[in-house]
């Protein structure tokens, strides 16, 4: 088995750059991998399977909304160190996991419009204190991906908060309902329209976040969405988690 990987390097709140210092150093120096700790890289071989051949699963938040993998093990740890410590390397392999839902949750024919895939957006404050914004770097990279396979796709920040959230963080189910409720609006799409194409702005948009627990933010994201006139075709996340069993963890995100 491997080892244990080594305790997080604390990154919080030093800006963009020292972010991106961050990504080219573990592109460049030998590292553990971040998922399993094994001396073969940021991200060793079978982390890498891993993310590229979990079965994508529907998710119960909303029809048609599946998730890449389940949060646990080392695709728990690849999201976190994405995301609170500035792993930008990481984007690129989670950014092909969330593609792989995205597909599975339009199905074996997704049809002829171009794909739109909305990031579920974070906190402003959140935003600062990482130096980036890790949903809007996975949705690009999963839109790369799509691309890469000869669908059109890319990804538009279109959602934003309309007021301040609690941190979603060690609330119940019904709680973070309620905080998310009516919190989310949708930007104008400016230059989106696409003549000729199904649909308000001739895109389908699908909703992406890199993790589902109870489901309250792709909820409000699909209603934001709605109210504008831009029902969701799909909705697709990295990971989804087991509320039961990650409940009383204070380092999972809430979603």
């Amino acid at each position: 088995m491997p080892r244990t990987s080594a305790a997080p390097r604390r990154q919080s709140h030093q800006g963009p750059f020292a972010h991106t210092l961050t990504g080219l150093l573990d592109a460049l120096l030998p590292a553990p991998c971040t998922g399993c700790g094994a001396d073969l890289g940021h991200l060793c071989p079978d982390c890498r399977d891993l993310l590229a051949t979990t079965p994508p699963a529907p998710v119960a938040a909303l029809p048609r909304a599946y998730a890449a993998a389940p949060y646990d093990g080392p695709v728990r740890r690849l999201l976190l160190a994405h995301k609170e410590r500035g792993a930008l390397g990481l984007a690129g392999p989670l950014g092909d996991a969330l593609a792989r839902a995205v597909r599975s949750a339009l199905g074996p024919c997704p049809g002829p419009a171009p794909l739109l895939l909305v990031p579920v957006p974070s906190a402003r404050a959140a935003v600062r204190a990482r130096g980036h914004d890790p949903t809007l770097r996975l949705a690009r990279a999963a839109a790369g991906a799509l691309r890469r396979e000869g669908l059109e796709a890319r990804a538009v920040p279109l959602l934003r908060h309309t007021r301040p959230v609690a941190d979603q963080a060690g609330l119940s189910a019904a709680e973070r309902h309620h905080n998310l409720r009516d919190a989310l609006t949708v930007r104008p799409p400016g230059r989106l329209r696409r003549s000729g194409r199904p649909g308000p702005t001739g895109y389908r948009p699908v909703l992406v976040d890199d993790l589902v627990t109870t489901g309250a933010s792709l909820i409000e994201a699909a209603r934001a969405l709605s109210a504008a006139g831009l029902p969701p075709a799909a909705a697709a996340t990295v990971a989804a988690a087991v509320p039961h069993h990650h409940r009383h963890r204070p380092d999972t995100p809430g979603r």
